[in-house]
């Protein structure tokens, strides 16, 4: 499944998963060559790894998110999304300031956003509703930041965030719900996972 993990260029026909479709090794091209019937370990291991890619956290990191979300009411499902969604590198990502997540984690890890007025340079960090997430004013006059200003109108952003252009400052309406998030993810999966 393409994950969307390299920014623009996965719109584009430069993409890796769109060159080579087939799996690979020697006989991935063959027509002969047959799967099995994939358990339903296998697929509960694929929704889990799938998670894990998009958000570009670490094993370690992801089970102590999802202990996390078991400890929180609701779905367990669901709160492993919030979770996710509120970490500081993905709202960079989905208020359009970074092209990827990758490139929003190097762009906290530069110490490029602060988190209501204080320098935050961890990606992992926490964000709660109303937290106002904002490039510092000494960052602002980079060339990166500049060029990002006239490409912020081009992709949407979530309703559970709101975006000042102008400022390049965002913040956070209110946590997101299941249907807000767009990641395709079936969270179920990964709950069975880890209740194994």
């Amino acid at each position: 499944m393409k994950l969307y993990l390299k920014g623009e260029k996965c719109y584009s026909e430069k993409c890796p998963f769109e060159r080579r479709s087939y799996p690979p090794g020697q006989h991935g091209k063959e027509k002969s060559f047959r799967r099995r019937k994939t358990s339903n370990y296998t697929l509960q291991l694929r929704e889990k790894q799938k998670a894990r890619r998009v958000y570009g956290v670490l094993e370690r990191q992801f089970r102590r998110y999802f202990h996390e979300a078991e400890r929180r009411m609701g779905l367990t499902g669901e709160n492993l999304l919030v979770l996710l969604e509120t970490r500081l590198d993905n709202v960079v990502y989905r208020l359009g300031l970074a092209d990827s997540r990758n490139q929003a984690r190097q762009l906290i890890q530069h110490g490029h956003f602060t988190v209501n007025g204080r320098k935050t340079n961890i990606p992992s960090f926490a964000v709660r509703a109303g937290d106002l997430i904002a490039v510092r004013p000494e960052s602002r006059q980079a060339q990166y930041f500049k060029i990002r200003k006239d490409l912020l109108g081009k992709r949407s952003i979530p309703s559970w965030l709101s975006l000042d252009e102008e400022s390049l400052a965002g913040r956070i309406l209110a946590l997101p719900n299941r249907q807000e998030i767009d990641v395709p993810v079936q969270e179920q999966l990964i709950v069975e996972f880890y209740s194994r």
